[in-house]
């Protein structure tokens, strides 16, 4: 529990602390935001604001959990390493998207399929090692079955121990991996559109986990809350989760006091992929990845209407169903301001994250 609120209040110390230091290099190195011409003429004002602040929340993640860990006396876990490697990773590529955009001085940084491969590369070296590094139970910090509150143990991907089943079944694991990590680190950087929006959902998203992942810990099997029940949970570390992904909340309060309207910085694809890669890792390793579709509800909402929008355009040859996607800017365009949009959406995000839980919780009561 030391290691969690440290981790947590040290990260958010460093990020309210530090990043006016950051925002004031990002704007000497002129790290500014390109604004799309074809954007809400709203936006426009927006140009050269600082971006990348996602290096900001990365770095106060990070030392948040390094520091957690040391005044608690412990080692790094595997878990937690493997949630960090995959925020890094995927922070690295939206660094690449974001320092290309500033570069070249326009609204377009790395291709929409090298951005994909990039995702990918980083999403299978994660699945590869998650199902390394066995503990003295054989548990690996991943599982090759589905889970949506704990594992689904008729659906294990690795079927036989005949060879080319077995790889078959490791790719399939591999390849759902790789749609779990594309899929939401695409739906955050769709969502970081107005001031404040995917950060404030991001903290109820991982927030989430992080309650998901201490009551798996408090409820483990063998542990002594789970001595007199059957209803416990094999997850690999769950304390740790906790701890990171506290973390990584923590970081984000402390980046929301800069970001929120009028934003002073933005977290550009450095922060929303790093979000986005970090957020599927806490769901695959607490095993409760299927369970993601409620807990970033919000993220699924947009990505939805992105994907709506753009069928029903060529469907219909031309028409369109919002005046423009994603959804928060259809409602930029129908004249709300800013700030409702964000504080409804979230809103939205925070009935999605109660849905969620209640969903596990309930699962425990019926087990």
């Amino acid at each position: 529990m030391r290691a969690l609120l440290v981790a947590g209040g040290v990260a958010l110390a460093f990020n309210l602390l530090l990043t006016p230091v950051f925002i004031y290099l990002f704007k000497r190195w002129q790290w500014g935001q390109f604004i799309r011409v074809d954007g809400p003429q709203s936006h426009h004002v927006k140009h050269g604001t600082p971006t990348m602040g996602g290096i900001v929340i990365i770095l106060g993640a990070v030392f948040g959990y390094f520091v957690g860990k040391f005044v608690n006396g412990e080692p790094p876990t595997i878990s937690a390493v493997l949630v960090l490697f995959m925020m890094v990773g995927l922070g690295l590529v939206g660094f690449v998207d974001d320092f290309l955009k500033t570069h070249k001085k326009r609204n377009l940084g790395l291709g929409g399929w090298a951005k994909i491969a990039g995702q990918s590369a980083v999403a299978i070296l994660f699945a590869v090692m998650a199902l390394q590094f066995p503990n003295s139970n054989g548990e690996t910090p991943a599982s090759t079955h589905l889970s949506i509150v704990r594992d689904i143990y008729r659906t294990n991907f690795v079927l036989s121990s005949v060879p080319w089943i077995y790889w078959a079944g490791i790719a399939v694991f591999v390849l759902w991996i790789v749609f779990l990590v594309t899929s939401t680190s695409n739906g955050v950087n769709i969502a970081d559109g107005l001031d404040g929006l995917a950060t404030g959902a991001s903290i109820m998203a991982i927030g989430a986990y992080a309650v998901i992942a201490f009551w798996k810990f408090n409820q483990a099997c063998g542990g002594i809350k789970a001595l007199h029940t059957t209803n416990c949970y094999y997850t690999r570390d769950p304390l740790d989760l906790a701890v990171v992904a506290a973390a990584i909340v923590g970081a984000l309060i402390g980046f929301l006091w800069y970001n929120t309207s009028p934003a002073q910085i933005f977290m550009g694809d450095t922060g929303s992929l790093g979000l986005g890669g970090a957020l599927s890792a806490l769901a695959i390793l607490t095993r409760a990845e299927l369970l993601l579709v409620l807990i970033g509800g919000l993220f699924v909402i947009v990505t939805g209407s992105v994907i709506i929008q753009r069928a029903y355009f060529k469907i219909t040859k031309g028409k369109r169903i919002f005046l423009m996607s994603p959804l928060h800017h259809h409602y930029e365009l129908k004249g709300w301001a800013e700030i409702t949009i964000v504080v409804r959406f979230w809103i939205i995000q925070g009935l999605c994250i109660m849905a969620g839980l209640g969903v596990f919780y309930l699962e425990f009561l019926n087990r």
